[in-house]
């Protein structure tokens, strides 16, 4: 194969976490959003040892695995979902095997396999589903642009392979509808009106995204629009604002509003993030119950994006983590403290630590709502504040970013010779990368588990119990 070329093949396997790979005279070839099964043709962008890339540019038969009834009509134009065509068993059973042949390869690399894959000491449980594959998501960052330059306003989602353009998804599936009756409004209600959405490359524009949050166990909304403050041109701020939550109060949701809020960002970044947060109406957090624990969330607040399918992954954490009772615990990349929470009750001490400060503010507002007096919540990198905790931990959890861990922090965290660690994983590639480096200092892995908590995408959370072998 020739960098520049273009070739057809049919997609033999996935890798994680959205790489569809196939043989062409004997070269591999890797076309990113391309499913098993499918015939393709393609364009190789890159090469490089042996390796092609290739851009997908376009499906010229679908995958017999295709047949689910009902696909998104967004499908193949929003980036957001990959497997959508794909019923959910044989999403499960793709994810499932993309991370068992991870963990087997880690262990043939080392040559250790009479301690994993096959073994008495080690156990592959499998993958458990979410309890719903349709509207699972409790969260949504929808941006404003246009479908084509120069048309008509746009919110939605990026278009599958593009920066710029913008997908109108008033029907997306793997939300509630009340996110959908939201975006639409919205969209309906600024685009009347003639307002401009932010154009990344000139730097000029107002409207950026549309951040909303739903609970599902109390059906509590929290919906913020994300602005700059360039207002010149514009009929006046506050009345337009105040107009827009008006409209959005008016529609006929499932939920309830907690909060709408205005959130001005001139960063050049395309992230949501705040200058300045202004209530328009009501408060700017709402409550999520999980577990029996009861969670205040405000905008930036981590939390899990599939509230049931969270349970469901802490559930085998839970499980995984074992007898607690009178030992000190270790949650390293906290969050908003779930995890903390669910071990704290039987636990003598918890002590987290997490980078985001508001997050570690709701950790603490969390415990204090839920009664619990044993927790310890501590704001800063894990690689520079792990090294200066006061306690030794019998047990850590270790619930790291797509990143994973840090090279100087797992030096610290092994450092520690805890008896036991339960790795919470979201992106199994690096998950791979450093139990590698868990298993050549000591620890063997007893039990891997996937959790789906991204039905319809490529995405799949990972748990695995380790155990030190001195």
């Amino acid at each position: 194969m020739k960098k520049g070329e273009i070739y057809t093949g049919t997609i033999e396997k996935m890798e994680f976490p959205n790489k569809g790979i196939l043989h062409i005279d004997g070269e591999k070839a890797v076309v990113k959003n391309a499913l098993p099964g499918q015939t393709v043709r393609f364009v190789v962008s890159k090469k490089r040892n042996g390796r092609c890339e290739g851009r997908l540019l376009e499906v010229e038969s679908r995958s017999p695995l295709e047949t689910a009834a009902d696909p998104c009509p967004h499908f193949g134009r929003c980036g957001g979902c990959l497997m959508q065509t794909i019923p959910y068993e044989r999403q499960l059973g793709i994810k499932e095997q993309q991370v068992r042949s991870l963990v087997e390869q880690v262990y043939a690399s080392l040559e250790i396999c009479a301690l994993g894959p096959g073994s008495d000491d080690y156990v592959f449980e499998g993958i458990k589903p979410s309890p719903v594959s349709d509207g699972y998501r409790n969260k949504m960052e929808f941006s404003f642009g246009d479908e084509e330059k120069g048309g008509p306003l746009s919110l939605g989602m990026h278009r599958r392979g593009s920066f710029h353009d913008i997908v109108n998804t008033d029907n997306c599936h793997i939300v509630n509808g009340d996110f959908n009756r939201l975006l639409t409004a919205t969209r309906e209600y600024f685009a009347a009106r003639g307002i401009p959405f932010y154009k990344k490359l000139q730097h000029q524009g107002y409207l950026r995204h549309l951040l909303v949050r739903r609970a599902v166990r109390t059906g509590e909304i929290l919906a913020a629009l994300v602005t700059t403050s360039q207002t010149e041109g514009l009929p006046p701020e506050e009345e337009l604002l105040e107009q827009w939550a008006g409209e959005l109060l008016s529609l006929p949701l499932e939920g309830t509003f907690a909060g709408i809020l205005h959130i001005k960002n001139d960063s050049l970044a395309d992230v949501v993030q705040s200058d300045k947060t202004r209530v328009l109406w009501g408060q700017e957090y709402f409550y999520e119950e999980l577990l029996g624990l009861k969670f205040k969330i405000s905008p930036f607040s981590f939390f899990q994006t599939n509230s049931l399918g969270a349970e469901v992954l802490y559930e085998t954490v839970r499980q995984y983590i074992g007898d607690t009772k009178g030992k000190t615990v270790f949650d390293l990349y906290s969050g908003t403290g779930t995890i903390a929470q669910i071990l704290a009750p039987v636990a003598e001490r918890v002590i987290g630590v997490e980078i985001v400060a508001e997050a570690v503010e709701a950790a603490r507002e969390n415990a204090a709502m839920n009664g619990l007096t044993n927790c310890e919540f501590i704001s800063g990198d894990v690689v520079k504040v792990v090294g200066d905790l006061d306690a030794a931990p019998d047990l850590i959890i270790l619930d790291p970013p797509r990143d994973g861990i840090h090279p100087r922090a797992m030096e610290k965290i092994i450092d520690f010779r805890a008896g036991r660690m339960v790795y919470v994983s979201c992106k199994p590639t690096s998950l791979a990368r450093d139990l590698e480096v868990l298993l050549q200092r000591g620890y063997r892995a007893e039990r891997v588990c996937c959790v789906d908590m991204f039905p319809a995408t490529a995405n799949i959370e990972t748990v695995v119990a380790l155990t030190r072998m001195e």
